[in-house]
This record gives structure tokens, sequence and C-alpha cells, in this order.
């Protein structure tokens, strides 16, 4: 009997989730369907699948090709998940609406009889407008023209939720934001339908004032789930969502090492790279990378202020990448720019070791400072950085292990 084939229909689709969500909930073969738009009708007209997802930009694209269209992709004007009828034709959903709503559940925001601006006026949008409306929301659409645009904002400073739908702040444009969200001084909740990263600017911006947010992942896994449901007409335990997400974020989310110089952190970095099947990257092997020169070279020949410079370009190039350990330099934590391109992305690993069994060789700044001193100075910023702390062993593999608990314990 020939293996039925799923998938996900896309433009790009490089960096998508979706095999690793739909593992969690079968054991069926998951594609990544990448074409341009010219090829789309073709593929649809083919036996190639058995059903697919779709995502941008084709969510629209497919619905003429479609035999029928459920009552609910109707209203949000768009198609997420095709499957087949039984005589073959094609039958399309949406189940970003369910993905949606289980994300707000999860971050615990109420919309009823609230005022929600929902940035971005594409179908991402359609389908917060339609939860926030059933859900006895007001949405109120902010686009780039229009009456309600991006210049003229600050008249809805009175916003108490806000939805962002629209790319900005998702990778590789990691660190931008649509919104600065000072200007609401009565947010009660913000959620951003970006997944990667985990924490966009605009969640990481939240997270700093005390306003509960969350970006998509979760309503990407909670979707997921709703078309696995559609393509094999059965229900599933919704005790799987959250088994799923927790997955996921174990192969995606990067393992960020920091601690003292000298501390261990790439040797143990490497271990627990090749041990959980990541790639390992050292800030101080980028700065070597981008400039030609080893960091303790630039600090002796232009000072620390310029190597600090380059070390951040580093932190935020490598802070972009996923499912990677990463090793960074002793003082990174000095400069607070560094902290949100780290954790964007990262679960943030403070490895301890006793003074006396740090490394000092080819360290200007441990040997101009003295040990003692620099640990006084750094240490208060490695513990409030750090999502937990693992303790460094002489042996390498003993170090990975508890480097790979910690971070679990926090996930």
């Amino acid at each position: 009997m020939e293996k039925k084939i799923y998938g996900l229909l896309g433009g790009r689709l490089a960096h998508s989730y979706s095999p690793e969500i739909h593992a969690a909930f079968g054991d069926y073969e998951y594609r990544l369907f990448e074409m341009p738009e010219e090829d789309v009708a073709p593929f649809l007209a083919s036996d190639a699948f058995e059903a697919i997802n779709v995502t941008i930009p084709y969510k629209k694209t497919v619905m003429p090709y479609l035999r029928e269209i459920s009552d609910e992709a109707k209203k949000i004007g768009s198609v997420n998940t095709i499957t087949r009828l039984p005589d073959g034709g094609l039958r399309g959903d949406n189940t970003d609406y369910y993905g949606f709503s289980h994300m707000l559940d999860v971050a615990g925001i109420a919309v009823s009889g609230k005022k929600c601006l929902i940035l971005g006026s594409g179908g991402a949008s359609m389908t917060a407008i339609a939860v926030v409306g059933d859900r006895g929301g007001t949405p109120v659409v902010i686009s780039r023209s229009g009456e309600n645009n991006y210049e003229n904002i600050s008249r809805h400073a009175d916003a108490d939720v806000i939805i962002n739908t629209t790319p900005v702040g998702m990778y590789p444009n990691n660190g931008e934001s649509p919104v600065d969200l000072t200007i609401f001084p009565r947010l009660s909740g913000v959620v951003d339908m970006v997944y990667n990263p985990r924490r966009t600017a605009l969640i990481l911006q939240a997270q700093r004032l005390g306003i509960p947010a969350l970006s998509g992942l979760s309503m990407l896994v909670a979707q997921g789930k709703r078309a696995a449901e559609l393509f094999f007409s059965h229900p599933m335990d919704d005790a799987l969502t959250e088994k799923a997400e927790k997955e996921v974020r174990a192969r995606k989310e990067n393992v960020i090492l920091i601690g003292m110089p000298g501390c261990g952190k790439s040797t143990a970095g490497k271990v627990l790279a090749e041990k959980i099947g990541f790639d390992f990257a050292d800030t101080d092997d980028e700065i070597q990378r981008m400039t030609g020169r080893h960091p303790a070279q630039i600090i002796r020949e232009e000072g620390e202020e310029a190597f600090r410079r380059i070390e951040h370009e580093a932190v935020c190039s490598l802070g972009k990448l996923s499912s990677c350990v990463i090793a960074t330099g002793g003082g990174v934590i000095t400069r607070a720019e560094n902290y949100d391109p780290l954790h964007q992305n990262g679960t943030i690993i403070y490895l301890t070791r006793p003074l006396a069994e740090l490394a000092t060789k080819d360290r200007p700044l441990t040997a101009a400072n003295g040990v003692e001193a620099l640990f006084a100075a750094r240490h208060p910023l490695y513990t409030k950085w750090a999502d937990a702390q693992a303790a460094c062993s002489p042996d390498a593999a003993v170090t990975a292990e508890a480097i790979f608990r910690a971070a679990e314990s926090v996930r």
C-alpha cells in the first residue's frame, strides 16, 4: 500500500517548524512543498499529497481551486488546511482561528469588553478580527495607510490589548518592532503571531514593562494539532498540544552559556551540542571570523570599548540562530544591549566554577583586573541574566549533562 503524503505548501519554507510539530501528532510523512505561485495550481491538481497545510503567501491563492470551503475559512477569507473529499476533490479549512483562540487562552489574555489594536490588515489580521469579535472585544485594525495607521496610532493610546499579525520582527529581521508599547499605558496584554524568534522585540518590551505577553509558537502548534485532526478525521488529546510545543522548544531554542572567562563554556558547549544534535557557535570565534583578529588582540590594539561594539554585532548575528549551543565571552553581560539578542531565542545558563580553576592564559581583562575583582563585578549580572545555573566539572561530558538538565528544567 502506497504511503500517504502530508505537508506544507508555501513560498519560503526553509525555517518552518511544521515538520517538528506534526511529528508530535502521529507517525506520518510530512514534507515541505516550497514553490513559486505559478506551480501552485498544477500541484493542487496532482496526486502528490493526501492533505496539506498552506502558509504565506498562498492562503488566498489556493481558494479558487477548492471544491468546498468551510464557513470559518470563508469568514476569515483564507485557507490554511486542505484535505481530500471522498471523490478526490479538495476541501479548504482554516485552523488559525482555533490556534489563535488557544494562544489567547494560554497567555491568559481576556479580550471581552476591551479595545484591541490589531497590527496589520492581511490574512492573519482577519483571524484576529474574527476571534476578538466573537469573544466580545472591539477590534481596531492598524494598517500602513487608511483611517487608522502607524502615523496616528497614538489616538489609540487607550488600547487594552495589542495583537501583531504582521511579519515585523520575524527572522531574519530580528530586533524590529511594529510599535513602541510605552505609548499605551492601559495595556493588559500583548500577543505576537510571529513564532521565530520565540520572543520578538515586541514581546521582550512587553515583558520588561510587566505586561502579560506571548508570541506565536502556541498558536502554530495548536493550529497544527487541529489540522492533524482534519487530516485523519478524528479528535486528538488536547494534552498533545502542550507536549508538542515543549518538544519544539527543546529542538529549536538555543542554549546560551554565560560565565567567567576560562570557566569552560566552549569545551562543554561543544560536547553538549554533539549530545543533543545542535550546531555550536562561540562569540569569540564569530568575532575572529568577522575581523580576522582574536578578541585579545582587538582589546590590546583598540581597547575594550571597541571590542564590546564588535562583540555586540557578533551577539546579534548568532542570536538569530535556532538549534544552537552558543558560548559567549565572559564580559558579554557587561552590555545590557546584548541581553535581548541572546534571550530572544535562547535559554541562558550561567556556568559556574571555582575561581582557582579558571583558565587565565591570553585573557587581558582578567590579567588587568584580577579574577576576584572581575567575579565581584560580574557575578550579579550573570545571576540576573541566567534562566538557570549549572556547575562546571573537570569532565566536560558531566558538565554538558548538567547544562542540559538545567535548560530542561526551565523550558
